[in-house]
């Protein structure tokens, strides 16, 4: 019997859960769960906010353990690694995606916690492709929230073929924020803050921002007109996107990783006149998630990081909520 903490309805707390995951299966890797980031795709999940949650759900994808046991046929890891999971659990592997090492983008993908039992638990299974060796310069308590939200925005720099002498602008210096800014540093970037809170301008100096800016201060905004390569965004409101194209370059890019639900009204000019463009990414294939965890090792990036026993799950839940988690909360099994 696995035990976790689950979601039996939408917008409820967790509650104790077991169940049997039957026999391991031929490629799969069970992990013992050591700890689990709290990411705000969980807290959405748990509501329910993109129709696609099946309940009981077990939230926890942010994962960092030990392998327990592994299927005949599981490859790359043995008894004993450390690894981590992230949002991705298992995929078809014979897709043209996945053959072509994009298999975050496989049409069969299965997120580990979407109709998968996630790792808010003692143990979780994930097929072995999906489950990544952390290197021994991470540390293991901090270490999970890259599974994501590393990941997440660190791919853009990977994908788009970003320089160390290109100019690079994050709005929103939270989870997925803090991080991007500390990734575009250690790339060599010149990186530039973008915050609705001026109290988080010396945090985000800190993190490796050059530059801050206030988001709702259109001179702000103004001084930075046709100066940057790539803004990632990641915040999941609304924005004044006509400004934010405004601050990118010839053939910038305005990419967004942060769940905004409302659309995104763009001019065709805006793009055209200097041919800019606007995009979105998930995470990462396996391949590129384990590029990512190597330069945080090499360049000792981890998250800011506050912990909970995973007794108070639905505590760091209520702080996450209400916006007090500064800047990833980890869940210490």
């Amino acid at each position: 019997m696995i035990n976790a903490w689950a979601a039996t309805a939408a917008k409820q707390k967790l509650e104790p859960f077991s169940y049997d995951p039957g026999p391991i299966g031929a490629e799969e890797v069970e992990i013992a769960v050591e700890h689990c980031g709290l990411c705000h795709s969980d807290l959405s999940v748990i509501n329910n906010e993109w129709g696609i949650t099946s309940f009981p759900v077990v939230p926890g994808h942010e994962v960092i353990g030990r392998v327990v046991a592994v299927g005949p046929q599981a490859k790359g890891v043995k008894v004993g690694d450390r690894v981590g999971l992230g949002w991705s659990a298992q995929s078809c592997l014979h897709c043209h995606p996945c053959l072509d090492g994009d298999q975050h983008l496989c049409a069969e993908v299965v997120p580990t916690i979407v109709g998968h039992h996630g790792g808010f638990a003692d143990r979780v299974r994930a097929q072995w492709p999906w489950v990544v060796k952390i290197p021994d310069g991470l540390s293991a308590a901090d270490a999970g929230p890259l599974m994501c939200g590393g990941i997440t925005v660190f791919a853009p720099l990977s994908e788009f073929d970003i320089k160390p002498t290109s100019r690079v602008g994050v709005v929103g210096i939270g989870g997925l924020g803090h991080l991007a800014v500390k990734f575009a540093n250690a790339w060599g970037c010149e990186v530039t803050a973008f915050t609705s809170t001026d109290s988080k301008a010396d945090e985000a100096r800190s993190f490796g921002a050059h530059n801050v800016v206030n988001t709702r201060n259109a001179d702000d905004l103004k001084s930075l007109a046709g100066k940057l390569d790539l803004l990632i965004v990641t915040v999941n409101v609304p924005l004044d996107w006509r400004a934010m194209l405004g601050t990118l370059g010839p053939k910038g890019r305005l990419h967004v990783v942060g769940a905004v639900l409302k659309p995104i009204p763009v001019m065709a000019f805006d793009l055209i006149s200097q041919q800019k463009s606007v995009s979105g990414s998930p995470t990462g294939s396996p391949v590129t998630i384990s590029d990512m965890l190597e330069f945080a090792a090499r360049h000792n990036i981890l998250p800011q990081t506050e912990h909970f026993p995973i007794a108070r799950v639905n505590d760091a839940i209520e702080h996450l909520v209400a916006g007090k988690a500064r800047y990833r909360v980890v869940l210490d099994m």
